[in-house]
């Protein structure tokens, strides 16, 4: 799977363009679910204009040669639209994929202008599907000096980590890859961190923040070639319990070693306190659900989402039989078999390129 559409809603609204000078033709417009037109862009932005708050903004420029680089573009979105009521803000594209996209200018930006910002409550950095960039060579920087700069955020989201991350024999510069270096913020309440790969040190920092309000954490841990080389022992307060006290929500998707979460999970003081626990997406097998099945912690979770997984048939259909007697609502959907090539079987995540 690769990420192939944009977000439609962002911050419990519906989300709507600041076009970009260059965007002219349909293929310039956002891959949203749907035959969207042109002139249905160009209207709904007109229509945002008259009452802003009441949608997210995005803010991309066309990927491909951009006429209208992103500084200019975010300059004429200030003097175009009364941001002042905004409240939930997308990051799509904000570079020419030929220049290996990064969010560290756009972050400046926003930080440079906070005060045009006041009641900005949700954020996302990387709304950007495959035909503008692969996950994997999209950038991110770090998001520490936007909670700094925001404290009334509530949600924060990316997409990406960094070249860097996924070859060893690259540097990994601190402005141009995923950190999550985060002062103490009171306000957070959902964090999520996709990828096709998230390393062990971004884990690391995370592990060490200090969010008391935080109740959704949703990582995608990935694949080691993408740089997904973290593991229980990077997270060691989270699964404590001790690192976010209001935690009721947590995600560990897309892993290549699902079963080694679901092991340390199975022992760890943080899953009787969740209500809703979510390993979707990853390399699942018959090894991890045996552990589900003989943990009560996991029948007691309101909600288990396990969906995209590489149960046998047999495992699936007792599985789903004891979480359902337990009283769990759960997703195990999208069975996976696995890919052979000269007697080896391979198994994969939903994202890792």
């Amino acid at each position: 799977m690769s990420f192939n559409q944009h977000m439609a809603e962002f911050g419990g609204l519906p989300v709507v363009d600041f076009l970009s000078q260059d965007t002219t033709e349909e293929d310039d417009l956002p891959k949203l679910n749907g035959p969207i037109g042109f002139d249905h862009h160009t209207k709904a932005t007109a229509a945002a204009k008259t009452d802003p708050g009441a949608y997210a903004w995005r803010l991309r420029v066309v990927s491909f040669e951009p006429e209208e680089e992103f500084a200019p573009y975010f300059t004429r979105f200030l003097a175009e639209v009364d941001t002042a009521p905004i409240t939930a803000l997308v990051l799509g594209i904000t570079a020419s994929s030929e220049t290996e996209p990064c969010y560290l200018e756009a972050r400046d930006l926003l930080i440079e202008h906070r005060d045009r910002f006041p009641n900005l409550r949700s954020l996302f950095l990387g709304d950007v599907v495959f035909e503008e960039c692969e996950v994997s060579w999209l950038s991110q920087t770090d998001l520490g000096p936007l909670l700094t700069a925001f404290p009334g955020l509530v949600e924060l989201g990316s997409r990406g980590t960094g070249e860097g991350y996924r070859n060893p024999k690259l540097p990994v510069p601190s402005d141009t890859a995923l950190h999550l270096r985060l002062p103490e913020h009171r306000s957070l309440q959902r964090l999520i961190v996709q990828g096709g790969g998230l390393p062990a040190l971004v884990c690391r920092e995370l592990d060490a923040a200090r969010l008391p309000s935080l109740e959704h954490l949703e990582l995608w841990l990935g694949v080691d070639e993408y740089g997904g080389d973290s593991s229980p022992s990077d997270l060691a307060r989270t699964l404590s319990a001790e690192a976010f006290p209001s935690l009721r929500s947590l995600g560990l998707r897309n892993a290549e070693h699902a079963d080694n979460w679901v092991a340390a999970l199975a022992e760890a003081p943080v899953t009787p306190t969740l209500e809703a626990l979510d390993l979707s997406l990853g390399v699942l097998t018959d090894t991890g659900a045996r552990a589900i099945l003989d943990t009560p912690a996991f029948h007691r979770l309101k909600r288990l989402d396990l969906h995209h997984h590489y149960l046998s048939e047999e495992m699936e259909q007792r599985l789903g039989a004891a979480l359902t007697a337990s009283g769990v609502e759960h997703d195990l959907s999208d069975r996976q078999e696995p890919e052979e090539f000269r007697g080896e079987k391979y198994y994969y995540p939903s994202v890792g390129e």
